[in-house]
């Protein structure tokens, strides 16, 4: 009986999203991840393969996954390899075999494990309150009259909240993030939100991280079950099981520690708190993706405290399969509104590390949140980027965030990082949610751009086109979760996203070193924007390529219309990889609200005056912004591993450039695709290195051309030059000289494919002449009448060997053509002729006389 309930207990315990998941042994399966057509039937295209059919792969319609033992032998490596390759060079499917229906394939291997963002300094010991330390809840009569009667208001203040909220938990006094009584003002400004009512109610978080502990008192009243799972040990129960699997349950306590007089309260005390375990073991893209996209109806805020190595060498991005879990998040997930993704800035300034050199922190889809801490200073460790929307409390001064810890009624103060930035920032966001949950993921973003607060302001800020404040160091400024909700409450909904993709830029020019840099200009128009359907700007994102023998040495500025200016990318004096940017995609939030219409450069420099050189080969612009007429919007297609391969363009090969250390007109270079650009090679192009402070400026005047997924059409600069390929007498029909080349280059191979096919012919026709003439020429001696003479000579009929004129005429006729040997003897009699040329024996010629 006790088995029966417990079986019963489990299968209640299965969630419906954990049913449809199979665990993986890597140890002993290889996993390959297929996206099909339709129409495709999995099965067969496993038995095609040799493989198992597993399921489907999490939320992404029409992905799959199969499987093999690895000691089975099977041809699906070489099998997917041969349909590669023929997709590479384009052979048509036959339309009858089952691979047919395989639109992309990717064999699975296990990646190295991301790490926490929790590394903070050490904590001193406390100090009393009076000199600046960390204040506990008692009686307000009992505090030392010495204080400041600011922080004795401030004291009072809390406590009354505390009783009014019924908060009991023994450390809220210690939560300085939630109310600072001591740096007043430096704290989340939360408490007026939950005078409210406003505590989390029907809002769900979800932190992906290495799990956490459901039977900790302060959490098991808000452990969201259904939206859970262990990807590491493919089990129901993220439950922290290794030494070190705490992180998860300490950022989950700022976000939903119940109100309950156990530790403190999460500044979402209300809301309901999930987790996805990935960061105990190695696991593949595939195991990521599926957390990514698991249980996302319910689940609506993914908080991630992690992330590639801090080192400030590193440069990783997602795999295709995250990427697309991640857009198929933000655009099916909680009932097409979009899930939240909240992603931890990092913690490797100290390393000279930057976010934008993450391809997590770097995306359009996530919330990217940096660190201050009590004082509302810049602590060491924080990353700076022109990705970070916002920054919130952590570690630093000599304090950390108080929180929830692995145990049944176990807590924490140590917590920090970014790693505590991010979850706090996550908790606010669920405030917000509960109040409006018809919001956006872009809706929240534009929240936080209009009602983040500056800080630190004497520090650098530059202001934007909409009059907001942005610091690549603080973002938009810090959470404010008071303003925040209130915004919330009122806000108008964007209109469905819209993007313009700029072509590919072909600049192809030595990259000057010391303070000058490389300038590469593109001009965005007022139709071009409204042939995208694209009204104002939000993300801006720079796909480029440079080439450079130390990656480390380059620094990259995005300059744009308004003369606002994003810093791309950093030097870092770690960074030794011998490569540079390849098709790496940079972002930034720093023009939100502009209207994009005006020229955007791209400012590439080479730091460091030694002898490590390279070349910026091309780039391209992407503006991701709100759209003109909802109506008109569509859905952005998924990613493939092709989109950065696909440049249309009209320009082949760039046209040299004067390279100016002015900002004077220089010759234009057009756009082209780089299928063929040079890997880290050596530059080719010379360009002077002028000391100026200007950059070297490589106009780009783009041609008129379509992209793949916006119908916006760029307008020309500038009036280029007569784009001529051949003297001037050529017509030009109107068009680019790569078409020229092709138009010109079809017409020739046609006339010499005729030419070539008329003498054929004509070689054929001559060849059957011939064979013609030899038979007449040479006819076939029969046995009856070859009688063979001395030295081999037949009598009776024999081949006539005179020219044409004489065969033609002469038949079978017995008179022949005189020779050189005849000369002299024309009144020869024919026998003697015959005899003197030796066609008869004396003995016959003796006979006739």
């Amino acid at each position: 009986m006790r088995i029966i309930q417990s079986l019963g207990l489990l299968a209640l315990a299965t969630t419906p999203f954990a049913a449809n998941l199979h665990p993986r042994n890597h140890e002993t399966h290889e996993y390959y991840a297929l996206h099909l057509r339709p129409d495709s039937s999995p099965a067969q295209v496993a038995s095609a393969l040799g493989l198992d059919l597993v399921g489907s792969l999490g939320e992404l319609p029409d992905h799959y996954t199969f499987s093999s033992p690895r000691h089975r032998q099977h041809g699906a490596d070489d099998i997917l390899e041969d349909l590669r390759i023929r997709r590479r060079k384009r052979v048509a499917p036959t339309g009858l075999s089952a691979l047919d229906g395989i639109l992309w394939h990717q064999k699975q291997k296990p990646k190295p494990r991301m790490e926490k963002r929790n590394a903070i300094p050490p904590v001193p010991a406390r100090q009393n309150i009076a000199s600046g330390g960390i204040p506990t809840v008692v009686p307000v009569a009992s505090q030392s009259s010495a204080l400041p009667p600011a922080q004795q208001a401030a004291i009072a203040m809390r406590d009354e909240v505390a009783r009014k909220l019924e908060i009991q938990d023994p450390i809220f006094g210690d939560q300085w993030h939630l109310y600072n009584t001591v740096q007043l003002g430096h704290d989340i400004n939360v408490t007026g939100v939950w005078t409210q009512g406003i505590t989390g109610h029907n809002a769900t978080v979800v932190m992906v991280d290495d799990g956490i502990d459901m039977y900790s008192d302060d959490l098991k009243d808000n452990y969201f079950a259904e939206g859970s799972y262990d990807f590491n040990d493919n089990t129901d129960e993220p439950r922290p099981r290794l030494s070190d699997d705490k992180h998860g349950t300490r950022c989950a306590g700022e976000i939903a520690a119940v109100r309950n007089g156990v530790c403190g309260v999460g500044a979402a005390y209300d809301s309901k708190i999930g987790g996805l375990r990935i960061l105990s073991k190695v696991i593949t893209d595939e195991d990521e993706a599926v957390a990514m996209n698991y249980a996302f109806q319910k689940n609506q805020i993914y908080s991630c405290s992690w992330g590639p190595p801090d080192d400030g060498r590193s440069m990783d991005a997602p795999g295709i399969l995250i990427r697309k879990a991640m857009l198929n998040a933000v655009q099916k997930g909680r009932q097409g509104k979009g899930n939240i993704y909240v992603f931890a800035a990092g913690n490797g300034a100290a390393s000279g590390d930057n976010c934008n050199f993450d391809g997590y922190t770097n995306s359009i889809y996530s919330i990217t949140v940096g660190a201050i801490d009590r004082k509302g200073l810049h602590p060491y460790y924080s990353e700076k980027c022109s990705a970070q929307l916002v920054v919130t409390y952590s570690s630093g001064s000599g304090d950390a965030i108080h929180t929830t810890d692995v145990g049944t009624n176990e807590c924490y103060s140590n917590h920090g990082g970014t790693s505590a930035a991010a979850p706090l920032g996550a908790g606010v966001f669920a405030l917000a949610l509960s109040i409006r949950p018809e919001l956006t993921w872009r809706d929240l973003q534009n929240i936080l751009v209009q009602t983040a607060v500056p800080v630190n302001e004497k520090e650098e800020w530059d202001t934007t086109s909409i009059g907001r404040k942005y610091s690549h160091t603080y973002g938009y400024g810090k959470l404010d979760a008071y303003a925040i909700v209130e915004k919330a409450k009122t806000i108008e909904l964007l209109k469905p996203q819209a993007w313009f993709k700029s072509p590919w830029l072909h600049v192809k020019h030595r990259i000057p070193q010391g303070v000058e840099g490389l300038l590469s200009s593109f001009e965005v128009t007022k139709e071009a924007l409204e042939n995208a359907n694209l009204e104002r700007v939000e993300h801006v994102t720079v796909t480029m390529n440079v080439n450079h023998t130390r990656r480390g040495d380059l620094s990259v500025e995005l300059r744009s219309p308004t003369k606002m200016v994003s810093h791309l990318s950093v030097a870092r004096r770690l960074d030794d990889a011998g490569v540079g940017y390849e098709d790496w995609t940079f972002m930034s939030v720093a023009h939100w609200g502009e209207t994009g219409i005006g020229k955007w450069s791209v400012v590439v420099k080479d730091t460091m005056v030694n002898e490590h050189n390279g070349t910026f080969t091309d780039w391209r612009l992407t503006l991701w912004g709100e759209s003109i007429e909802a109506s008109k919007q569509g859905l952005l297609p998924m990613p493939t591993e092709h989109d950065d391969d696909d440049h249309d363009v009209i320009s082949a090969v760039a046209s040299t450039a004067t390279i100016s250390s002015s900002a004077a007109e220089t010759p234009s270079i057009n756009p082209t695709d780089h299928i063929d650009r040079p890997v880290n090679a050596k530059p080719t192009v010379p360009a002077p290195i002028t000391g100026s402070n200007t950059p070297t400026e490589v106009a780009v005047t783009p041609k008129p051309t379509s992209t793949p997924t916006t119908s916006a059409t760029p307008s020309p600069s500038t009036t280029a030059a007569p784009d001529n390929f051949l003297p001037h007498y050529f017509p030009t029909f109107g068009v680019s000289k790569k078409t020229q080349i092709w138009i010109y280059g079809s017409f020739a191979i046609i006339v010499v494919f005729c030419a070539s096919l008329g003498t054929y012919f004509f070689v054929q026709r001559r060849r059957r002449a011939r064979i013609n003439r030899d038979d007449y020429e040479f006819e076939m001696v029969n046995d009856d009448d070859a009688n063979t003479g001395l030295n081999g000579r037949t009598k009776g009929k024999r081949s006539k060997r005179g020219g044409e004129l004489y065969d033609a005429f002469a038949g079978e006729s017995d008179e022949e053509l005189l020779s050189d040997e005849d000369e002299g003897y024309q009144d020869e009699k024919p026998e003697d002729r015959e005899h003197r040329s030796g066609r008869v024996s004396p003995e016959e010629y003796n006979e006739k006389q």
